[in-house]
């Protein structure tokens, strides 16, 4: 579907779409709003009034990790940054899924070229968002990887029991690889890390866990 924003029943159209397909009621009030640090703020999606608040605050660019979809809320989003004097990024990272190398070196590019302060946002705030927010940490503020993974908690409302514990797990196989032969992160990503590998060791683990404690109900 097209959303056409020229006509009256195409504005129309976004704004039910991101109203109820994109569950837009449930963060009228509740934004999943925390800022990492003084230049770097994680959210969920944003409406074009939330986006016009967050001109006013001073920020200067909004990087979408939801892509660039034919969907009410990017129409909506796209002339709301351009209205309001603010660049969109769109940046797309997956929540139940490894990425290749480009995207982690993609993620670092980006945030050595964007003007700040800035926004970042999925849907709900908690997946991809932690998961760009711990790359945000560990390259721009060249914190340890441990000390990025604490993007992902629960208190943002990421849950690593589900298929979202994916993006732990690729956090977690560099910690133990490193924990023996030491390494940076971004050299184990460019020479050792294999992404088919280690969803194939997430998914064994995970679908074993859910067999156990889920359908046998094994203590």
């Amino acid at each position: 579907m097209h959303f056409d924003l020229s006509s009256p029943e195409g504005r129309r159209a976004a704004h039910r779409d991101l109203f109820w397909r994109d569950h837009g009621f449930l963060r009228v009030w509740f934004q999943n709003c925390h800022w990492i640090d003084e230049q770097m703020v994680r959210t969920n999606q944003p409406s074009p009034v939330q986006i016009r608040a967050w001109a006013d605050a001073g920020i200067k660019t909004i990087i979408n990790l939801r892509g660039g979809m034919d969907s009410g809320f990017h129409a909506l989003e796209k002339e709301a940054c351009a209205t309001y004097g603010i660049t969109l990024v769109n940046f797309t990272v997956k929540s139940r899924d490894v990425h290749p190398p480009e995207v982690i070196f993609g993620a670092r590019d980006l945030f050595e070229s964007i003007a700040y302060p800035a926004l970042m946002h999925c849907k709900s705030g908690a997946d991809r968002a932690g998961f760009m927010a711990a790359l945000y940490v560990h390259f721009h503020k060249n914190e340890r990887i441990e000390v990025a993974m604490q993007q992902l908690a629960f208190k943002y409302l990421h849950v690593r029991a589900g298929k979202t514990g994916m993006l732990d797990f690729f956090f977690q196989c560099y910690l133990d690889y490193a924990a023996t032969t030491p390494i940076s992160f971004a050299d184990w990503v460019r020479d050792v890390y294999d992404p088919p590998a280690i969803k194939a060791a997430f998914m064994e683990n995970w679908l074993g866990n859910t067999l156990v404690d889920k359908i046998l109900r094994r203590e």
